[in-house]
């Protein structure tokens, strides 16, 4: 009998609560913890198991264990590495700026992995998240579609909230994704933007929103929020630890939903093989189904010309294949 597996790399902010989600989706008859620190595996996993037995809504099984534990893995979210913390400096601080020290904490997860599969799905959420993607997708010689990160999924949901008030409706009326990095350079494709059929150039118009839907004001909006949640508690993660678990689910049950995750492009935009960014996709049983290259308007162009430039920048510090030479 298959049983569904989960192994979480790093459990601290974000990893932590990427295994509280875990906990409560209920999917996975077992859950595996790796941390550089056994202890704080070893007690993450303890203080769920113990979680479940005061809700008695999970049969799952939860346990700190080392890379061995991905022989039989379905899914496997890599959280590890340091995280952007709150700065006094820098009120917007780069993701870019972990590469360095994040791209060989990911070439030292891969590894870790690769020794035992290259069948499981892997879900990247550490940052630099493209940069890392690229790595870990590039470089260990992992099946194409199997390894991608949650990419601008968060920011994604962001906007669909920014849009949601500003109009007051539910977000859930609200279609639209961001593209590109996630972070500083992610961009809204307002292009595609609609509410129940009502596009970009109508929403003022018909629902009177707080403000004038202004594109370079609603891209900022997006950055920026990270950016509150960070200033306000430290860090973040609630939002891309969901991102995450959504992810393993539409693997799990195979879903084939929609998201916007970061893949390496295959000739989409012009790029081919020299870069990974956000761009919608199917998600299912073999991860990346399908990478879906939307048109793009000219400013949305531009938008991802910056970004991925932004992005390779970020590869060139990270020492990865052909950023090493992009002119």
């Amino acid at each position: 009998m298959k049983r569904n597996k989960l192994v979480i790399v790093g459990v601290g902010h974000v990893g932590s609560y990427v295994l509280a989600d875990a906990m409560k989706l209920g999917l996975f008859a077992e859950i595996a913890v790796i941390d550089i620190d056994k202890d704080v595996a070893f007690g993450e996993a303890l203080d769920q198991e113990h979680a479940t037995a005061l809700t008695y809504m999970s049969n799952t099984t939860v346990r700190a264990g080392d890379y061995s534990e991905c022989a039989d893995a379905d899914v496997i979210i890599c959280a590890a590495g340091p995280s952007m913390l709150k700065s006094e400096e820098d009120a917007m601080p780069d993701r870019a700026k972990l590469a360095s020290v994040n791209s060989e904490i990911i070439r030292e997860v891969m590894t870790g992995i690769t020794k035992y599969t290259k069948d499981a799905i892997v879900i990247l959420i550490t940052n630099p998240l493209d940069t890392m993607v690229y790595i870990a997708e590039n470089e260990f010689g992992y099946p194409k579609g199997r390894v991608f990160g949650t990419g601008t999924m968060l920011d994604s949901a962001r906007l669909r909230k920014i849009i949601a008030t500003n109009f007051d409706i539910d977000p859930k009326s609200v279609i639209g994704y961001m593209m590109g990095e996630h972070g500083h350079t992610a961009f809204p494709v307002l292009s595609r933007l609609n509410v129940q059929g009502f596009g970009e150039k109508e929403l003022d118009q018909v629902f009177q929103g707080k403000r004038p839907l202004s594109r370079e004001d609603i891209k900022q909006q997006v950055v920026q929020a990270a950016f509150d949640v960070l200033n306000g508690k430290g860090w973040t993660n609630a939002g891309v630890a969901q991102a995450a678990v959504t992810l393993a689910k539409a693997i799990l049950l195979d879903e084939r939903s929609v998201y916007p995750v970061s893949t390496t492009l295959h000739g989409q935009y012009g790029y081919d093989g020299d870069v990974a960014l956000s761009m919608p996709c199917i998600i299912g049983k073999n991860g990346v189904e399908k990478q879906l290259e939307i048109a793009l308007d000219e400013q949305e162009l531009e938008w991802l010309h910056q970004s991925a430039q932004y992005i390779q920048e970020a590869m060139k510090v990270a020492g990865t294949g052909k950023a090493k030479i992009y002119n």
